[in-house]
């Protein structure tokens, strides 16, 4: 069998469309963006499996393809919803992974199918999430851009799976992306670095740790390492860990936590799953950022004690 891309496309907020349009012109609506987000991806080499909804599935043979198609979806269509009534607004999310499938009887199946429609429920409005394959196999002269969100847990699936945000957004500093590449370093470098340090900072408490000192807890426990006392917040509500020399936050709550990071406004949601923080940005703890209510924790990573 040979590999394909696999592309799980959804709208979000489609309840408020219903809600204020009724539902036949709601519907109308939907299968309007759907049957676009269908030729998009058509035109740039895509096969549509099936529609599911406000969503729709699609397979490309060629990986570039996948991406370029994607990217053009949300430009296009966060231009085309910009003056829309906000709760008329149904932005894209999206999911991507690679690998071998199985077609049969209008419909495809196989870990990259399953995965893709995993990071197409994790990501937030306007974010495309895609596997490690979909960005190595990516050509070494395209324009894209894109995160490392690390390892996250996903549903149904025994092995952790590497995910990167691409970053289609032309306005946001190209300076903070990565790219593939070993994140692990020789023990005797890491034997001669002092501790990195991350700072957070709520509305009533502010603290400095070290790398050192990881894991730590965020959450209402008074064992906690950081107490955020709000009914949202679980006792203990998520983990910080060190890993590679990296931190990385861990949810493990019973609402969720949410990652904006600080050169980007969208965030990424994670319910029991983790990602790598950055230099700098916002949690939230209980809530997405757009409840103004949400408690929140600013963080930053400095690289070394000293620096």
């Amino acid at each position: 069998m040979a590999e394909v891309t696999v592309v799980f496309a959804d709208l979000t907020g489609s309840t408020g469309v219903f809600e204020s349009l009724g539902n036949v012109k709601a519907t109308q609506a939907i299968t309007r963006l759907t049957q676009w987000i269908a030729e998009v991806c058509e035109t740039f080499g895509g096969h549509v499996v099936k529609y599911l909804g406000d969503g729709v599935l699609i397979v490309f043979s060629g990986n570039n393809n996948a991406i370029e198609a994607v990217t053009e979806l949300q430009r296009v269509h966060r231009e085309r919803i910009r003056k829309w009534p906000e709760q008329l607004k149904m932005r894209l999310q999206i999911g991507m992974a690679r690998g071998e499938i199985i077609e049969q009887d209008g419909d495809c199946f196989g870990d990259a199918v399953n995965v893709a429609s995993r990071l197409s429920d994790l990501s937030g409005p306007d974010q495309i999430l895609a596997t490690d394959v979909v960005i190595e196999q990516c050509s070494p002269d395209s324009l894209v851009r894109f995160r490392c969100l690390g390892a996250l847990d996903i549903r149904g699936r025994s092995e952790t799976c590497v995910v990167y945000r691409i970053e289609w957004q032309p306005e946001v500093a190209s300076e903070s992306f990565t790219v593939a590449a070993n994140l692990t370093q020789s023990s005797s470098a890491r034997a001669t670095q002092s501790p990195a340090i991350i700072e957070l900072s709520g509305l009533d408490a502010k603290a400095t740790f070290t790398s050192s000192e990881m894991p730590i807890f965020l959450g209402r426990d008074h064992e906690a390492q950081f107490i955020v006392q709000d009914p949202r917040v679980s006792r203990r509500h998520a983990r910080i860990d060190w890993r590679h020399d990296k931190f990385c936050i861990v949810d493990v709550s019973s609402y969720g936590t949410w990652v904006r990071f600080s050169d980007s406004t969208t965030a990424v949601a994670l319910r029991r799953q983790e990602c790598i923080l950055p230099i700098e940005g916002t949690i939230a703890l209980g809530a997405p950022f757009e409840d103004f209510t949400v408690p929140t924790i600013r963080f930053k990573f400095v690289d070394h004690l000293g620096h």
